[in-house]
């Protein structure tokens, strides 16, 4: 009989290289930011327009880049989880995401707070005092690009009480009923129904992305629908075979998606239904693209090197730390008199060579710096020595022969 279920013991080394990918990604997305229209910490003085070929990359990744961050967080739950119990998984989570959030706030955040405010506090230690002035943007409170890490706890919080049912026969027979389904022609655009839905009925209400958490709950249902949807495909291996088959097909059902959006909603006589346009085209266009993803990183990057294990160890520091570095380096490049093209490649190589030492150097090494980022401590190198009693003990032993 094929099996159809992937078990928690297989290592999909393809789910690592698109975490990687895509921190990566965020890591650029946040350079652009230093230079795009959209208000950001720090902004040249010079920016690309509205609708120019950076706000369309931009905007472009911007749908789809986090939403395929939560799946792949979903799939890692998935083949993380094995015989841990509730407790034992919000345990963990506790320590690699709640830990490294409260560290990140006190350590990381007041960085880019300080540099961004930087007229108004004579130093760094100046502004610690007043950390706690209001939120941010009124204030200066924030946990800033550490929203993400937030979310992934609330998440871990919400579908906690559910986890015994998810890897329950019962729920595995309940999706293997509907793979046959699923795994049809565009079958995995099942999926897109509740988000669909959980976008019409809340967006009304919220419509910014604001990152707060407290006003954030259309954001906040879609990234739990994605955490759910990860779990769920990449528990089935029919499901993940079916959508590697199809990748090609989901590519250019999201570059279509992507053309509609970018497109029809400015034709529309009425702003209202440009608006509806936009968020389902959105929406398609999101998770077609986080398939075609999927599809393609099983195909060509299912396998392991020396190197995807240790840039999976880095990456989670890395995205904990690269937005202050990069705050830091653009704050005073910005002012260079050079061309923008020279700024641009200036952050980025100080930014992404800095962060990298600077998890090299001050986390890596240091238990304590890699529990405050969410690593695993490195375990004890096995003495080999023996203590007075145990080399007496052994000599009897041997006297004993």
């Amino acid at each position: 009989m094929e099996k159809q279920v992937t078990t928690q013991k297989e290592r999909l080394y393809y789910i690592d290289w698109l975490r990687i990918i895509l921190i990566v990604s965020v890591f650029l997305f946040h350079i652009g930011m230093v230079f795009n229209s959209w208000d950001w910490h720090i902004k040249n003085e010079v920016t690309f327009a509205h609708k120019s070929t950076l706000w369309y990359i931009m905007e472009y990744l911007g749908q789809w880049r986090m939403p395929l961050l939560v799946l792949v967080s979903g799939a890692g739950t998935f083949l993380a989880l094995g015989t841990r119990s509730v407790k034992q998984y919000l345990s963990e989570r506790f320590k690699r995401l709640f830990i490294p959030l409260t560290a990140g706030i006190f350590v990381l955040v007041p960085v880019q707070v300080y540099l961004e405010r930087a007229g108004q506090y004579s130093s760094l230690m100046d502004y610690y005092p007043h950390m706690f002035d209001g939120i941010y943007p009124v204030g200066n409170f924030s946990w800033h690009h550490l929203w993400f890490i937030a979310y992934l706890f609330f998440i871990a919080l919400v579908v906690s009480p559910f986890l015994k049912y998810m890897r329950s026969s019962r729920f595995k027979n309940r999706i293997e009923s509907i793979t046959p389904l699923i795994a049809k022609r565009f079958g995995a655009n099942i999926f897109l129904v509740p988000i669909v839905i959980s976008q019409l009925i809340l967006r009304p209400y919220f419509p910014d992305n604001t990152h707060d958490l407290i006003n954030d709950w259309a954001a906040m249902a879609y990234y739990i629908l994605y955490f759910l949807s990860g779990y769920i495909i990449v528990s089935n291996a029919r499901l993940m075979e079916s959508i590697e088959q199809q990748r090609r097909i989901y590519l250019v059902e999201s570059i279509l998606a992507a053309v509609i959006m970018f497109v029809i909603p400015y034709q529309m006589g009425s702003e209202a239904l440009g608006r509806l346009v936009w968020r389902l085209a959105s929406c398609t266009l999101a998770w077609t693209c986080g398939l075609a993803a999927l599809g393609y990183a099983r195909r060509y990057l299912n396998y392991n090197t020396p190197f995807r294990k240790i840039a999976n160890e880095a990456i989670y520091p890395f995205y904990l730390i690269h937005q202050p570095v990069i705050v830091l380096f653009a704050y005073y490049i910005v002012s260079w008199d050079i061309a923008l093209i020279w700024k641009a490649i200036a952050i980025t190589v100080l930014s992404f060579s800095s962060t990298i030492i600077l998890y090299w150097c001050v986390v890596r090494p240091f238990n304590l710096m890699r529990i405050l980022f969410g690593m695993k401590p490195k375990s004890k190198a096995p003495s080999f020595e023996l203590s007075n009693r145990e080399l007496k003990l052994k000599a009897q032993k041997v006297r004993g022969l």
